[in-house]
């Protein structure tokens, strides 16, 4: 009965799993993402690299776009079509991003542009 209690008291101490921490707020976004690189993928459209320049700008392998935030949602556009976007988590160097489904992307934080996209 005192090892249930201690094991109990033990488990709320852990730290909560990944699918559990917060949303980034837009100043955590730009301090990640913004002049960095994400390699990932989206359930919906397959693996990407892109590089978000501050100035707005997104470059891809083959493509170009614009990035925005507004109310702590990263927000992508592309090809002149209307911006999508997604609550941003980091951890790290880890970025999930969320939308209406839940969990719809996950990506690896690079420094900079290694790319040289």
């Amino acid at each position: 009965m005192i090892t249930a209690r201690i094991l109990l008291c033990l488990a709320t101490l852990l730290p909560l799993p990944a699918a559990a921490q917060d949303l980034a707020s837009a100043d955590a976004i730009r301090a990640s993402i913004v002049g960095n690189t994400v390699r990932g993928s989206m359930v919906a459209s397959g693996g990407f690299t892109e590089y978000y320049a501050p100035d707005g700008a997104i470059r891809g392998p083959d493509y170009s776009g614009e990035w925005s935030i507004r109310d702590n949602r990263m927000c992508f556009g592309y090809d002149g079509n209307p911006a999508s976007c997604w609550a941003v988590r980091v951890n790290g160097r880890n970025v999930v991003w969320v939308g209406t489904a839940g969990d719809e992307g996950t990506g690896t934080i690079l420094p900079g542009n290694p790319n040289k996209f």
